[in-house]
């Protein structure tokens, strides 16, 4: 049988890290958050998250299996991660069908539509997540109080939506946050997509993963700086019409955007000039919908609007290429 070798350009480096074990650092590092989730909303969450995994690996396979003529890709852990990374953008409320329709589209849209692993230009599980709003926006807004009794949750909807409403009843915000002390708001958990619950949990995995660096720091650095610092602009320039910078750091999913799906290595830029531009760009556009758009959040629009800006990051950000000369050596 004739077998073709396949050479890549130089410099070939060698690396113990795989596609799989990238995953599972991943994967392991959004335990806590499950786990808390699970905590505050009780154990159906785990059934939750069981059926958008199973359903992404198992369209991952039938895709595979009825239009590529490769090796199954599920082993390397890729549909797993989109499975869980969907169930995390989810309300804990959300029925079951709603969730199969989710993966299908996150998996056959998101993903094997364009080719595969390494081949998708959007993030697969916002993807699933965006259509999911969109298409059935009541189910997706909807977040029951906590499973668990005793624990105390904020109430009405979410912290976001709930002072979005505010600011549009024509409320002061200024005096309505200092009902919500951000000490509470960052330590607490809190009301939400299941990855919401807990800023804290989400920060430990940040660290898990910096420390196997399977991620860098400046894409979620840049995305929440971005954030801050524009969110203390407004706030310095109106405190009763607009909310604190901390607020919007730690009151809805900009945490889990920044770290798990702004960070996707196959949809985000390849050199730490792109990262750093990338991750401003999602940050601004994440508080524009906030701020003056209909929707109380904004980042998973805000990723997807920066994934398609990739190409063209990654063609003026070029990274150096192997054996350049950066500069001219001074003369004698």
């Amino acid at each position: 049988m004739e077998r073709k070798l396949i050479v890549s350009p130089s410099p070939h480096i060698h690396s113990s890290n795989s596609t799989q074990r990238i995953m599972l650092d991943v994967i392991i590092a959004l335990l806590p958050a499950l786990a808390l989730s699970v905590v505050f909303y009780g154990f159906p969450i785990l059934k939750l998250t069981f059926i958008s995994i199973i359903s992404c690996v198992v369209f991952e396979w039938i895709i595979g299996k009825l239009f590529f003529k490769r090796e199954n890709s599920i082993t390397d852990l890729s549909a797993v991660l989109t499975g869980l990374l969907l169930a995390f953008n989810l309300p804990s409320s959300i029925p079951v069908w709603i969730i199969v329709i989710g993966a299908l589209v996150s998996i056959g849209l998101g993903k094997m539509s364009y080719g595969g692993l390494g081949q998708n230009l959007f993030n697969p599980a916002l993807v699933g997540r965006v259509f999911l709003l969109i298409a059935f926006p009541v189910q997706m807004t909807t977040f029951p109080d906590s499973g668990v009794s005793g624990l105390e949750v904020f109430s009405g909807a979410t912290p976001l939506s709930f002072f979005k409403e505010a600011a549009q009843s024509g409320m002061n915000l200024n005096e309505i946050s200092q009902s919500l002390p951000l000490s509470d708001l960052i330590s607490d958990m809190k009301r939400g997509s299941i990855g919401e619950v807990s800023s804290i949990a989400l920060l430990a995995g940040f660290v898990y993963l910096l420390y196997r660096k399977v991620i860098t720091w400046h894409i979620p650095i840049a995305t929440l700086g971005a954030m801050f610092v524009m969110g203390g602009i407004t706030y310095l320039a109106d405190p009763s019409m607009y909310l604190n910078p901390v607020t919007h750091l730690f009151a809805g999913g900009a945490i889990l955007g920044a770290i798990y799906m702004a960070t996707d290595s196959v949809t985000s830029p390849m050199s730490h000039k792109g990262m750093i531009i990338f991750g401003i760009g999602i940050g601004i556009i994440t508080m524009l919908v906030r701020l003056w758009g209909s929707y109380p959040e904004g980042i998973s629009f805000a990723i997807l609007i920066m994934n398609a800006c990739v190409p063209l990051i990654n063609r003026y950000a070029k990274p150096n290429r192997f054996g350049k000369q950066i500069s001219k050596p001074k003369e004698a």
